[in-house]
């Protein structure tokens, strides 16, 4: 994993961006550039570039982000137990820079059973693979 200061990822980022991957925060739902992004290509995370998901493992969960039913490789996402708010749910992180991209839950396809809830702001599309 990649360490950057505070500072690095201030300059980097936007406002929104620093606020959902560096302090854990969320977008406002159905909020997100990414939400009914149908383009093929792959998802990478917004701050270091790592690939994290393809457009064929993204589809519509209704809940108001981004889901995936899987990563591109599970070694490219950190999962952190998260009791905010009064529940218990896995975050996930990237493995690259600790970057905060969502949450998994057990309520996703057939495909898989997972539902990786993720925020726009966290991801960056590329058409080229």
């Amino acid at each position: 994993m990649t360490f950057k200061s505070d500072a690095y990822w201030k300059d980097l980022l936007s406002e929104e961006q620093y606020y959902v991957c560096r302090e854990g925060g969320t977008e406002a739902p159905f909020s997100g550039t990414l939400l009914h992004h149908k383009k093929t290509g792959i998802y990478h995370c917004t701050c270091c570039k790592i690939a994290l998901f393809h457009s064929e493992q993204k589809y519509d969960s209704g809940c108001g982000w981004p889901s995936f039913d899987a990563p591109v490789d599970q070694n490219a996402i950190r999962y952190l137990t998260d009791h905010s708010y009064g529940m218990s749910r896995t975050e996930i992180r990237c493995a690259g820079c600790d970057s905060h991209l969502g949450h998994v839950f057990d309520d996703g396809p057939v495909t898989t059973g997972q539902r990786y809830c993720v925020n726009s702001v966290s991801l960056a599309f590329s058409d080229k693979n």
